[in-house]
């Protein structure tokens, strides 16, 4: 199901048939370096996570982790999407993409899509963003799209604190 579309992404729900390339995703070093390892080392490890994360917080919230395709040959380059965690007060935005799709703008793209698909269809006015301290790529991302930092956090079953930023949608105009 397209959630949204922008002039060169289609961000939709994740399904079971996007396993291999989850399995891809969350096993690059990038990810790995930079958001966790979740233990994900086979197709089946895949389709748990697509079902227990992204898919469950469709069902609890509305929205979670979308995959990010190019609409031209429906080529999936990443995740981005809106997250509820518990250890937040705010829905925060999250992104992952594959390095050859780095650089060329999708990101930003896909998140601005994302945090306009927040405040106009979930009425959120408020989102936040988590980083590690060393990702200077998505700290900058962040600050592009108007985010600031707010504070550190300590997630819990980290060891090590994340930067927080916040940004308000309300002056957002569609």
């Amino acid at each position: 199901m397209t959630v949204l579309e922008t002039e060169r992404l289609t961000i939709r729900r994740l399904t079971a048939d996007d396993a291999a390339f989850i399995l891809r995703l969350l096993n690059e070093p990038s990810f790995l370096q930079h958001i966790g390892d979740r233990g994900v080392r086979t197709v089946a490890d895949a389709i748990r996570y697509i079902q227990t994360g992204p898919i469950a917080s469709y069902d609890r919230f509305g929205f979670g982790l979308f995959l990010v395709e190019l609409k031209d040959g429906h080529v999936p380059i990443g995740i981005c999407g809106l997250l509820k965690r518990d250890a937040l007060d705010d829905v925060d935005v999250g992104f992952a993409f594959v390095p050859e799709s780095w650089s060329k703008g999708y990101a930003f793209e896909s998140v601005s899509g994302t945090l306009a698909y927040g405040r106009d269809t979930h009425h959120l006015k408020r989102i936040v963003a988590i980083t590690s301290q060393e990702n200077v790529a998505s700290i900058n991302l962040l600050v592009k799209l108007g985010f600031y930092f707010d504070r550190m956090v300590l997630m819990p079953g980290d060891t090590e604190e994340l930067r927080l930023f916040s940004r308000t949608l309300a002056e957002d105009h569609a």
